[in-house]
């Protein structure tokens, strides 16, 4: 980035716009969840982890699924879905000797779609 295009990005001259900060202070949540909310994307932010959400979007698997789906090995696959489970963000069944996934609920699903979504259109 040139420096031209860097400062034309700030402001020319500093003025605090004191009754919108007054606003945005009311409004703003605590620090606690916006830490959540970090972690929760750095979860979201793994290239296999988001293949595995995306699949779960579509279908409750096993591992065994989405091993073959992903072309990971199992070991590999349960690694992430441990991580997944940690966060939140996927939740299991067991049938009889099968362990299915899914989504934990429709945020998470949602998230990934408005995420995906983005990226279609700054890509079209």
């Amino acid at each position: 980035m040139n420096k031209e295009t860097h400062f034309s990005d700030c402001c020319e001259t500093t003025v605090i716009h004191e009754e919108a900060l007054s606003e945005v202070r009311k409004k703003m949540p605590p620090e606690d969840p916006l830490i959540e909310v970090a972690e929760l994307f750095k979860v979201f932010g793994d290239s296999t982890r988001a293949r595995i959400i995306c699949a779960l979007n579509l279908s409750e698997l096993c591992v065994c699924d989405l091993s073959v789906l992903l072309g990971m090995s199992q070991s590999a696959v349960s690694h992430q879905l441990r991580i997944l489970k940690q966060a939140r963000m996927v939740k299991f069944r067991r049938s009889g000797k099968v362990v299915y996934y899914s989504l934990d609920d429709e945020h998470i699903g949602q998230i990934f779609a408005v995420a995906f979504q983005h990226v279609q259109e700054g890509s079209a």
